[in-house]
């Protein structure tokens, strides 16, 4: 049984406009109540204006952290006193850490979660054994794309439907990264090794992503950002392809895990979230 709230509770929660559907309280309140810990994690809804004014306003340890969402992640960064390496190559921060001081500090777990979802949902498979195509070049692509160069891959190409923001990002990124528009798509997915949809096309049971699959190395994996559903029509075509898969829930309860440990000083418990986070969307659904 959950203990109350008391003058010692350890706060942290996430940021994001809408937030209400978020998984993130229901994972990390689980992990408290199994570990132990006396703390609670909350949803913030500030408005889409006010974030930078809402979260320096909690500088100076009125809350341990907070988790940020969509469309926050690149004001968060912006914000910050101090700014992760990792952080700074993605263009965003999901993570900002209050110290008593008021110093700010920005991190991205992003990149972290979406390679310990690789890991476990396509086991044996190694960013550096060729080229990641992403659909998109917004701050999740850009995420993605950091943390697959930090690894190991030998090159990223994006694939955007606004040329300027699939150019904006390979400057920002680098030499190992390239930009083509939906209709340049064959060549670089007739080379990847693996693909992510960095879109929120499929959400809610829309129509995923228009992509060449029967282009791609029966090899390559491919991923989607995109958790509500878990099995989007994307992945299913991927599936039908006999291609290995790895969805958005998996990315997400992956960079819970660092975000966690930041906020409340021990590495989250060993128990099954994704069992919880899979009936609460059965719920939501």
């Amino acid at each position: 049984m959950r203990r109350g709230v008391s003058g010692a509770t350890l706060v942290a929660g996430v940021a994001g406009a809408p937030v209400r559907h978020s998984l993130s309280p229901l994972i990390h309140n689980a992990w408290l109540e199994a570990a132990g810990v006396d703390g609670v994690y909350v949803a913030f809804a500030p408005p889409p204006d006010r974030f930078a004014a809402f979260a320096e306003g909690l500088g100076g340890g009125v809350i341990r952290g907070l988790n940020v969402t969509a469309p926050f992640k690149e004001t968060a960064l912006a914000l910050a006193d101090q700014v992760s390496p990792i952080a700074r190559a993605a263009g965003s921060a999901n993570l900002l850490i209050f110290e008593n001081d008021g110093a700010i500090h920005a991190d991205s777990t992003d990149g972290r979660g979406l390679l310990i979802a690789f890991h476990e949902q396509a086991p044996g498979f190694d960013p550096a054994s060729g080229p990641l195509v992403i659909l998109g070049a917004g701050g999740a692509a850009r995420a993605a794309a950091a943390a697959f160069l930090t690894a190991g891959a030998p090159r990223v190409d994006f694939v955007a439907r606004t040329a300027a923001r699939g150019e904006a990002v390979v400057a920002a990124l680098g030499s190992k990264t390239r930009s083509f528009g939906e209709a340049e798509a064959e060549g670089p997915f007739r080379d990847a090794r693996a693909v992510i949809n960095a879109t929120p096309l499929g959400l809610n049971g829309a129509p995923g992503p228009n992509a060449p699959l029967e282009l791609l190395d029966p090899r390559c994996v491919v991923m989607d950002m995109v958790y509500r559903p878990i099995r989007t029509a994307f992945l299913e075509a991927a599936r039908g392809r006999g291609l290995r898969t790895v969805d958005g829930l998996a990315m997400l309860i992956g960079q819970a895990r660092p975000s966690f440990e930041r906020f409340f000083g021990q590495p989250p418990p060993a128990i099954d979230v994704r069992a919880l986070a899979v009936a609460a969307l059965e719920t939501d659904g």
